[in-house]
């Protein structure tokens, strides 16, 4: 058992690491604690694990992602930023780096566990990328360490006011369009959506057994509307995969009710759940209403809505086109968003209404 004097230590450890100077006060001796933030999901989050991974084929750590607000690439799936790299900087935190990067050591900030790829289901781009029950590992290794590290007393305040956010499931509905893959045929359509939010809700319970309390979720985006899948599927029309949109929503509206109820019958929870498709949607119709000029076709890929040829030149066709100006465009290549579009949809999350962002949003959980 350990001494009063060693819990006494941990405890001024823990204070000085969660204390951060505080920006704009007079006083040179005030300051300002921070909460930490831990990331979960797929190529929407990933901040670059995919560069630390062998086996996948979806990585961004090659021009021209990158190209704007870093100037190099990092491994987002963007010219710039991501939405938990804007929630970060909104908290007053550094951009959380990838878990897997060597040196990642900063434990009291939080994590990024995304990984490129990622689903709910251990089956989708099996043995490709990090699904998300081994990012729940990762999670559960990092707790441990802060324990190590903390002590007991200090790790479980940090986790409990801890904020989490997740982006899943997009890969399990998508995977059947561009792989080869039969998962999501061999079952009824409410039985697979029954399946990734039973396995997405678990991964929420085990947080919450860790001592997560405050939860962020997107849910899933327009799927049929991004240009990725009407190049494949209706190259030339313009026109949406209708049932893969409507997979998304019947998702979306599965996953508000399994989440009132969590709310209902875990005491502490609270969450905020990110209404991410009517905000694409809304971008991808009418991109004029927010200051862009294109919101149906990428600026970076080639073929039917740039989008038929990756971004970047580094599959089996090496020629692809870049838009001049990317800030004019929604999508920075056939399925993730821009700098820009990411960023105004981290405003909503971070301090939208309740009727695109609730019960709560990002700022009052961070509060």
């Amino acid at each position: 058992m350990e001494s009063s004097g060693i819990s006494v230590i941990h405890a001024l450890l823990f204070c000085a690491c969660l204390l951060i100077p505080s920006r704009g006060l007079s006083h040179p001796h005030q300051i300002q604690k921070h909460v930490a933030f831990f990331v979960f999901g797929d190529s929407l989050f990933d901040a670059g694990n995919n560069k630390y991974i062998n086996t996948t084929d979806q990585r961004a750590n090659f021009w021209p992602y990158g190209e704007t607000f870093f100037g190099h690439p990092t491994g987002r799936f963007s010219d710039g930023r991501l939405i938990p790299d804007f929630i970060a900087e909104y908290a007053k935190l550094p951009f959380l780096p990838p878990y897997l990067q060597p040196g990642s050591n900063q434990l009291t900030y939080g994590a990024n566990f995304a990984f490129a790829g990622a689903g709910a289901l251990d089956e989708t781009n099996q043995g490709k990328v990090i699904n998300l029950n081994t990012q729940l590992t990762y999670f559960k290794n990092m707790e441990k360490l802060l324990r190590q590290k903390l002590g007991d007393e200090a790790a479980k305040k940090i986790l409990l006011e801890a904020v989490y956010l997740i982006s899943i499931g997009s890969n399990d509905y998508l995977s059947g369009y561009f792989t080869n893959s039969s998962v999501l045929q061999s079952y009824p359509q409410k039985l697979y959506r029954h399946m990734v939010i039973g396995n997405l809700t678990v991964i929420i319970k085990e947080i919450y057994k860790k001592g997560g309390r405050k939860l962020g979720v997107l849910s899933l985006g327009p799927l049929g509307c991004i240009p990725a899948m009407k190049a494949i599927k209706k190259p030339g029309t313009g026109e949406c995969i209708e049932e893969a949109s409507e997979q998304a929503k019947l998702h979306n509206k599965a996953l508000s009710k399994v989440l009132q109820k969590l709310e209902s019958k875990l005491k502490g929870f609270k969450y905020s759940m990110f209404d991410f498709y009517t905000t694409v949607e809304d971008r991808i119709g009418n991109p004029s209403k927010y200051g862009f000029k294109e919101g149906k076709t990428a600026c970076c890929g080639s073929g039917p809505y740039r989008a038929l040829v990756d971004c970047g030149g580094k599959g089996t066709m090496k020629e692809y086109e870049l838009c001049s100006n990317v800030r004019e465009y929604v999508f920075f290549d056939g399925g993730h968003p821009t700098d820009k579009a990411n960023q105004e949809m981290a405003k909503l999350l971070w301090s939208g209404t309740h009727n695109i962002t609730g019960p709560y949003n990002l700022k009052e959980l961070f509060a």
